[in-house]
């Protein structure tokens, strides 16, 4: 298992190109499902979570092509709509093939996702929509089990956020007879880029970016070829790792457009920032100050950056105070901080980190993918080795991560 040894200590200095964003990636690959004519995608990142989804869809009887970072989705010979648990279990996401798969073909067949690391994320509201669309579906032996001979538009209110009910719910409705209003919908980027695929695809789609999206149902999707968004996940913590290490980073291909709250702490943190269409510039202080934060859905702080914050507060200036709304266990990654030296206390989902003058390198283990983020960070800044264990975490959701770090200037390596 491979595991990636950091010298601390160097701060990131120089620049660096950002990678296609994950989080758009997934469902916009499923959304070839909805038509039979080829979808080509553009700023496709390698990942192991990307690698899962195409094996999926493969298996499903998608053509696939992929060339660098353009894939080319072809479903004309769709002949399988079973998502196994052998390939689900590995990604949540697969449960994106749900809506689409139950829209064009009349019936699917998941595997429920299982458990996760950071806390429970229930597919009931993906069910719940579907049913009110006309789904006939059971839960069977660990299966979700759809059937519609047509969905038709219904009027949705999810219980709670979810960007990938949101997202799953949004593709069936795209060839449902009549019109869906999804309310109470995720307001997410990653929603606005899909939503915009699918009416380059052909789809009548509103309000997408808001809480309510409107959906005209069509007979039929055609092909298209759309450009992932940046990965503002993977822009932020390559934010909160020059910030951390003292660097000066210019950060190309993405925006700051959908990092406002993320931007806006690492400013609060002393950190100069200068933005332009296409990149982000960040020059950070001797030492940074604490910053507190509260996680939210979006436009709020992710909770995506929420273990890489708690890494740079380690050794800031105060003590900062972590409120943690939307996942349960997602402050794992704390227990591991302590082992490199960082004053942190837990008390339910609020965590209180007291800035040390230094942290000291240790192997820690990596307990989910942003968590793993953290702990990376955390060892670019400590004194001597850090050992990161685990990290086919990592590789699901960064691209290149050793040797994007190594082009600004990090000591570090993938060893086995």
């Amino acid at each position: 298992m491979d595991k990636l040894l950091i010298a601390g200590g160097a701060p990131l200095k120089g620049e660096v190109a950002m990678s296609g964003a994950k989080n758009a990636a997934l469902p916009l690959l499923t959304a070839a499902l909805l038509t039979g004519e080829p979808l080509t995608l553009t700023n496709v990142p390698a990942l192991n979570d990307i690698g899962t989804m195409l094996k999926l869809l493969a298996q499903m009887g998608v053509k696939v092509e992929r060339a660098g970072d353009r894939v080319t989705l072809d479903a004309g010979g769709l002949d399988n709509s079973v998502a196994p648990y052998e390939l689900v279990k590995t990604m949540r996401a697969s449960v994106l093939v749900l809506g689409p798969l139950v829209a064009r073909s009349g019936e699917a067949r998941v595997s429920l996702p299982g458990g996760c690391a950071i806390g429970a994320r229930p597919v009931d509201q993906h069910i719940k929509g579907l049913q009110a669309m006309g789904a006939e579906i059971a839960v069977e032996h660990g299966y979700v089990h759809a059937k519609a001979s047509r969905l038709r538009g219904a009027r949705l209110f999810t219980d709670m956020v979810t960007v990938t009910g949101t997202e799953n719910l949004m593709m069936a409705a795209c060839l449902a007879d009549g019109e869906t209003v999804i309310e109470n919908a995720a307001r997410e980027p990653e929603v606005v880029d899909l939503a915009n695929c699918l009416v380059a695809m052909g789809a009548r789609i509103s309000g997408a970016g808001t809480d309510v999206i409107r959906i005209h149902g069509v007979a039929r999707l055609h092909g298209a070829e759309h450009r992932i968004m940046p990965d503002r996940i993977e822009t932020g913590t390559y934010l909160c790792a020059a910030a951390a290490t003292g660097g000066d980073v210019r950060l190309t291909g993405t925006s700051a457009a959908y990092l406002d709250a993320v931007i806006d702490k690492l400013m609060d943190a002393g950190c100069d920032i200068e933005l332009s269409r296409d990149a982000i510039r960040l020059k950070a202080p001797p030492r940074l100050a604490s910053v507190s934060i509260r996680t939210a859905p979006y436009p709020a702080f992710p909770t995506d950056m929420q273990a890489q914050f708690m890494a740079i507060n380690a050794t800031a200036a105060g003590t900062a105070v972590i409120r943690e709304t939307i996942f349960e266990n997602r402050f794992m990654h704390a227990v591991e901080l302590i082992r490199l030296g960082a004053d942190i206390k837990i008390d339910g989902n609020i965590a209180i980190v007291k800035g040390m003058d230094r942290l000291d390198g240790a192997t820690v283990m990596a307990t989910d993918l942003r968590a793993s983020a953290g702990l990376v960070i955390a060892g670019l800044v400590a004194q001597g080795e850090t050992l990161v264990d685990r990290i086919y975490h990592l590789d699901r959701g960064y691209e290149k991560l050793e040797q994007k770090l190594a082009a600004l200037g990090a000591r570090v390596s993938r060893v086995k």
